[in-house]
């Protein structure tokens, strides 16, 4: 597939980007939803089981993700 040129994309006006970026992003839910596999390395993939596999052994060490978003605008 012929990648499009970026540069003339970025010289896009503002409301035409933020229109391409939604599009974009419907589609990747949208093949995400009818479980189209996400393209992962290797490396990724062995992160993401040993994250799983933490997670499975300890649940209760998870922060829930309403608190996490409180500590960074905390921190801010």
């Amino acid at each position: 597939m012929a990648v499009p040129d970026v540069q003339k994309l970025l010289a896009l006006d503002l409301q035409t980007r933020l229109e391409l970026v939604q599009r974009l992003w419907d589609s990747i839910i949208a093949d995400a939803n009818t479980e189209a596999e996400l393209p992962l390395s290797v490396e990724e993939r062995v992160l993401l089981d040993e994250r799983l596999r933490e997670d499975d052994e300890n649940p209760d060490a998870a922060i829930p993700w309403a608190e996490v978003k409180e500590r960074l605008h905390r921190t801010q």
